[in-house]
């Protein structure tokens, strides 16, 4: 019999497994505050834009907000 293919798709366990196992192993190294505080080091201005696109972008997403399509958008 032929060996089973190692392309499984969506849902790939074994990528699961390793990604849980790497998350673990960098909580338990205690160097989360370390990265979180590099992660907030950028450029101010730039961050204040980014997340300013992705409140837009989820804002305009919103299915609970009610919306004239006629009207053009700004």
């Amino acid at each position: 019999m032929a060996d089973k293919p190692k392309i499984q798709g969506e849902g790939d366990r074994e990528s699961a497994k390793r990604y849980n196992k790497d998350t673990r192993e960098f909580v338990e190294s205690g160097k989360v505050d370390e990265a979180a505080r590099k992660a907030g080091e950028g450029d101010k201005e730039e961050m204040e834009r980014a997340e300013k696109a992705g409140k837009d972008r989820a804002k305009e997403m919103d299915p609970a907000v009610g919306r004239n399509y006629s009207k053009p958008t700004k």
